[in-house]
């Protein structure tokens, strides 16, 4: 029988996997075929700290997900919540990958964007499935919004850290609309407002840390 002490050391495991990049994608390379070794030396930091901030998110959404699916009583859902952590943890894998083609480094405070998103996935949890669903809706569709930022801030000749945002856009894209179809409810204004700005403090430390 699944217990909350399970839960929680399983849980515990995956972190630790997830903060040490043990984990591998297990999809393609979207960049494989999509090489921009020849970045001048500006161009290269800037997509690499681009990157890095894609990175932070893919850490958040592990802790997200996790969380979520431990907070629901619903097989169906906790089954979808682990879907959605996969492949956003083919994303997690592609990010550090380009990081490091590109030179750059993961930032500093991963452990930190881990164990706060973890947070708010069990609070998010609490307030019932449907809430649990729409917080997953909403942060997909904000997310998308932050990718296609990047796409327009990304350098021109780095096709590969294109190749795979762009994936990453289409599979989040698929996750909210999952969300929504198993029953994800729009948050109150207040709510989107406050996860943007939450989002924003993230993304503007991790561009730098």
């Amino acid at each position: 029988m699944r217990s909350l002490i399970d839960d929680f050391l399983g849980s515990a495991d995956r972190a630790l996997r997830t903060l040490a990049g043990a984990g591998t994608a297990a999809r393609a390379y979207p960049a494989e075929q999509a090489r921009s070794d020849d970045l001048p030396d500006e161009q290269r930091r800037e997509a690499a700290a681009l990157m890095r901030v894609n990175h932070v998110g893919e850490i958040c959404a592990q802790a997200l997900y996790e969380a979520q699916a431990i907070g629901t009583s619903d097989p169906r859902l906790r089954e979808a919540f682990k879907q959605a952590a996969q492949e956003e943890a083919d994303h997690l894998a592609w990010t550090r990958r380009r990081i490091a083609e590109l030179g750059g480094r993961t930032s500093l405070l991963n452990p930190l964007w881990y164990a706060g998103s973890f947070g708010i996935g069990l609070a998010a949890a609490r307030l019932g499935d449907k809430v649990s669903l729409g917080f997953m809706a909403e942060t997909e569709r904000q997310v998308e919004q932050h990718l296609q930022g990047h796409l327009a801030r990304l350098p021109t000749g780095d096709a590969a850290s294109r190749a795979v945002i762009a994936q990453m856009e289409e599979d989040e894209a698929r996750h909210g609309a999952t969300a929504r179809q198993m029953g994800g409810i729009d948050l109150p204004w207040p709510a989107r407002v406050a996860m943007k700005i939450a989002a924003r403090v993230m993304t503007t430390t991790a561009h730098r840390i």
